[in-house]
């Protein structure tokens, strides 16, 4: 009986983890599209043309990496 409530209560953890995951991998990736795309979006005025490029690569790569660990779901492994 007790197994059975840690067991629900890791999948919850698990679902739970694993929205966040894909969630916040979808923002980071399309926060790092518009850094990338700010001049033919017309937000260049704020930053430079380098920054923009490099802030939009890390936040693509970490934006995949968010959405591949929240489909992965291996968090207890």
């Amino acid at each position: 009986m007790a197994e059975d409530i840690d067991e629900k209560k890791q999948r919850a953890y698990v679902n739970r983890r694993s929205i966040m995951d894909l969630g916040m991998g979808i923002i980071y990736t399309g926060m790092g599209l518009l850094m990338v795309f700010a001049s033919k979006v017309g937000l260049d005025a704020v930053f430079s043309a380098p920054f923009n490029y490099v802030f939009g690569g890390i936040c693509l790569l970490y934006g995949g990496f968010r959405i591949y660990r929240g489909v992965r779901r291996n968090y207890y492994r």
